[in-house]
């Protein structure tokens, strides 16, 4: 890495990078694993708990869950001591100890080059950031947020204005996930911010070769959820919650399904509060080409974007959506609102798929007829939705990652030389 960081004797040494996070994110594993891979990236994950460990409620989906890929494996990782752990994500939970000897290396060794922190609106975010500006070592913030945000009174809007003013003085540089969020950093923090693109990936390979491998069973699935293989499949897969506005699909999905010569099915993976109102509304209609198909665990998924002829996120305020990526590499088009956060990334209208103003049924239903209508469409939206999401990969990850720390780390050498 060209780094000034260097070991005894003007060798380079490997740079010391410190990632704090909340708890073990199964769509991160890959990633950092990656990321341990690099010959001169000394990596360490500090987690403030590891709930996600084991079974937990998850209140989204509203079921239990326990993953099914590895979590921490490939990658050095602590456990920080908990102050306050209750299994869930907020604002005061989880609250750790000890980052602060951690990051200075006391009783381990040199103390770490960069603090790479996942969010800022927790007091374990918050504690990180304190401790290595302390310390004088670089931070490098990456979050979710975008300005497609919820109506925020003026109030809470000055207060957030206030924070982010003091937060500036403690962030050495931004690593934006997409469009939207390098928009947000610069609103918010300075439009002059150092920044460093990581955009949100999944891992490509795993999913373009499970979804490749699924074609195989995919009679299996077709029997086992009693669907017509001449049929087009519609699906849904996601958090059935209010925000996901499922109930749009499928409010769409009953204007299709009356149309002369389209007989798609509606697939609707997942679980949650809102699964008793879509079965109701299902119920309702009379309609017998409705699947649910309750809450499926990560490597399961593939084998439903194989099964779908296009998928659908219709979400409203929707920070990035990765379940998107995951079909993409599936070789699927995709139809989203235009308030989920990946759109102006991977989806051009008429591109890879269709956009649609958010909460409006009738583009909706409109932008699935035009797909169903032809053919072909959904087969040439695929392949351009495939290859779009090869440039959405840890290698592009990697790379502002090592920018990112190539830069700040000189940055903050030279600061403290000026300062001697």
């Amino acid at each position: 890495m060209p780094s000034e960081t260097q070991a005894p004797h003007g060798q380079r040494r490997r740079i010391r990078l410190a990632y704090l996070v909340s708890h073990p994110i199964q769509y991160q594993a890959p990633l950092l694993r990656r990321i341990a891979q690099e010959p001169d990236i000394d990596l360490t994950v500090f987690f403030g708990s590891d709930f996600s460990l084991r079974n937990y409620a998850d209140k989204g989906f509203g079921v239990t869950v326990k993953w099914d890929v590895p979590l921490v494996e490939g990658y050095k990782h602590e456990f920080l001591p908990a102050l306050r752990d209750n299994g869930t994500v907020s604002p005061f939970t989880p609250i750790s100890r000890g980052i602060l000897n951690r990051l200075s290396g006391r009783g381990t060794g040199p103390a770490f080059d960069m603090l790479w922190v996942h969010g800022y609106a927790s007091v374990n975010a918050l504690q990180g950031i304190f401790a290595a500006k302390a310390l004088g070592i670089p931070v490098l913030l990456r979050a979710e947020p975008t300005l497609i945000d919820r109506p925020r009174s003026t109030g809470r809007l000055a207060g957030k204005e206030l924070f982010f003013r003091t937060l500036r003085h403690l962030i050495s540089g931004v690593a934006p996930i997409g469009t939207l969020n390098s928009e947000y950093w610069k609103h918010y923090l300075s439009p002059d911010i150092p920044s460093f693109p990581m955009p949100y990936c999944v891992d490509n390979a795993y999913f373009h070769a499970r979804s490749t491998e699924a074609q195989q069973g995919r009679a299996d699935l077709q029997d086992e959820l009693g669907i017509d293989p001449s049929r087009p499949v519609i699906l849904f897969a996601s958090k059935l919650q209010e925000r996901k506005r499922c109930i749009d699909l499928m409010e769409a999905y009953l204007q299709v399904i009356t149309r002369p010569g389209l007989k798609p099915y509606l697939v609707i993976v997942g679980d949650g509060e809102e699964r008793a109102t879509l079965e109701a509304r299902a119920a309702q209609s009379g309609v017998d080409s409705i699947r649910f198909c309750g809450f499926r665990n990560q490597s399961e998924l593939p084998r439903f974007f194989d099964l779908a002829t296009v998928f659908v996120l219709p979400s409203r305020h929707e920070p990035w959506g990765l379940i998107v990526n995951e079909a993409m590499n599936a070789g699927r088009p995709v139809i989203l609102s235009n308030d989920v956060g990946c759109q102006p990334d991977l989806v051009t209208d008429g591109v890879e798929g269709f956009v649609f103003p958010v909460g409006n049924v009738n583009s909706l239903a409109s932008a699935l007829v035009r797909l169903l209508e032809d053919p072909g469409c959904a087969s040439r939206m695929g392949l351009r939705a495939l290859k779009k999401i090869q440039e959405y990969d840890f290698e592009a990850d990697v790379r502002g990652l090592r920018a990112a720390a190539a830069s700040l780390t000189r940055i903050i050498a030279e600061k403290s030389k000026s300062v001697s």
